[in-house]
């Protein structure tokens, strides 16, 4: 069950899960997604936090707004969602454009973020970092790839079933152009980050490579034989993961190179 939320930018449609009084952890969904893409991954996580599921704008239960979307406006939504529904700092695990929405505000308010997983997430526009050239060219609201992601947006949206063309539209539009991170600017997350992604993802290898390279202290986790949807093909390993670093402290290693300074310190 969930409910709505009235935020600055929109009415935010979330679900809880887990134990009262646990420490809080948001799950960012991906983009044309529902929390329903989360089901493999939520009873390990809300066995040991408080989870917050939050659909953002366009997305679920979660209206449309007026004009195009941008990650940055979704940010600014996570950010009022902490602020009015957890009420304090949390971790983020962020799928795809959840794992960019979670960079974003580990970045924007770093006092409101624990710990940052981002799964499959980029810092450039798609077209500067795809693995597949074409797959902007190619991404159409009825092709038969996207029916699943399709079905689901219909059974539960509030703008009506129609409407997934635009949503489509205005999401491709926002692929194309952003985000527009850099390394700098990845440099200044504060928050224990890891990095995880599909070793036949859809950003290049060497795109995740360097998200993770700057990002201080960051983790880096590749899970063999999987695609951009490695928690709905390997959930058990991704769980393992994603728990292993938001509950333990990192282990010392014998010979740090990208870590030297720090383990000196």
């Amino acid at each position: 069950m969930g409910e709505y939320v009235k935020l600055p930018g929109v009415e935010t449609w979330y679900e809880t899960d887990g134990a009262e009084g646990a420490e809080p952890l948001l799950l960012l969904h991906g983009g044309m997604c529902t929390n329903e893409t989360w089901a493999a991954q939520r009873p390990d996580l809300a066995a040991a936090y408080r989870l917050f599921l939050p659909e953002r704008r366009a997305h679920g239960r979660t209206h449309d707004v007026e004009g195009p979307l941008s990650y940055l406006d979704m940010a600014d939504d996570t950010v009022d969602f902490i602020e009015a529904v957890v009420g304090g700092p949390a971790h983020l695990v962020g799928w795809s454009d959840g794992g960019i929405v979670a960079l974003l505000v580990a970045l924007a308010r770093p006092e409101l973020v624990r710990k940052v997983v981002a799964i499959g997430a980029n810092f450039r526009p798609a077209p500067e970092i795809s693995s597949g050239p074409n797959m902007l060219d190619e991404l159409d609201p009825d092709e038969p790839g996207l029916a699943p992601l399709r079905d689901m947006y219909q059974a539960v949206t509030p703008d009506g079933a129609d409407h997934w063309p635009v949503v489509v539209g205005k999401l491709k539009d926002m692929f194309t152009r952003e985000p527009n991170l850099t390394p700098d600017d990845l440099a200044r997350i504060t928050a224990p980050t890891l990095i995880l992604a599909g070793d036949d993802d859809m950003m290049t290898l060497e795109h995740t490579a360097t998200l993770y390279r700057s990002i201080p202290n960051a983790q880096l986790a590749i899970v063999p034989n999987t695609s951009h949807a490695a928690p709905l093909e390997k959930p058990a390993e991704v769980n393992r993961i994603i728990l292993d670093f938001l509950t333990n402290e990192p282990a010392p290693t014998m010979l740090p190179v990208l870590r030297a300074s720090s383990a000196a310190g």
